[in-house]
């Protein structure tokens, strides 16, 4: 009952406020405040400020807020363990895996993704002769092999 008086109150004074503004010729200002001022006693005319009230008002309902913030503690806890620990069964992988390192070029690569001054280390070819160190790298088997593998 007091949350009633309290919102009609807020409304009344608000809907004063906005008359004033309109009597000062600013009308759209007025509008915005008598919309302001007559959420409260909608908010109370619906029933939301009763509900409101029955939910603070009730320990089981904080109670009740208490163990969702703990279940979420908890839960975001065992999330830092697990990344701090590297995931289930991690350490074990990295045991497994060892020094071995990934290559930085993939085997079959192309020479200028090796970049400037290396050359690939791949078989030559069948039936293939092996190209002289002075001769230019035109080697475009690979491409024409895409090219048949597409139908090309």
């Amino acid at each position: 009952m007091l949350t009633s008086t309290v919102c009609a109150a807020v409304s009344a004074a608000g809907l004063g406020i906005a008359a004033l503004t309109a009597y000062r010729k600013r009308f759209l200002a007025a509008t915005r405040i008598a919309a302001f001022s007559l959420i409260p006693i909608g908010l109370v005319m619906t029933g939301v400020i009763d509900w409101v009230t029955n939910i603070v008002f009730k320990p089981t309902v904080w109670a009740g807020f208490g163990l969702l913030a703990l279940s979420f503690l908890l839960f975001m806890l065992s999330r830092a363990v697990e990344r701090r620990r590297g995931g289930i069964g991690a350490r074990k992988d990295r045991k497994a895996a060892g020094g071995a390192t990934p290559d930085a070029v993939a085997p079959g690569a192309s020479v200028p993704s090796l970049g400037a001054g290396r050359t690939a280390d791949r078989p030559a070819g069948k039936g293939k002769a092996p190209q002289a160190s002075g001769a230019p790298k035109d080697d475009f088997s690979d491409i024409e092999a895409i090219l048949k593998k597409h139908g090309i």
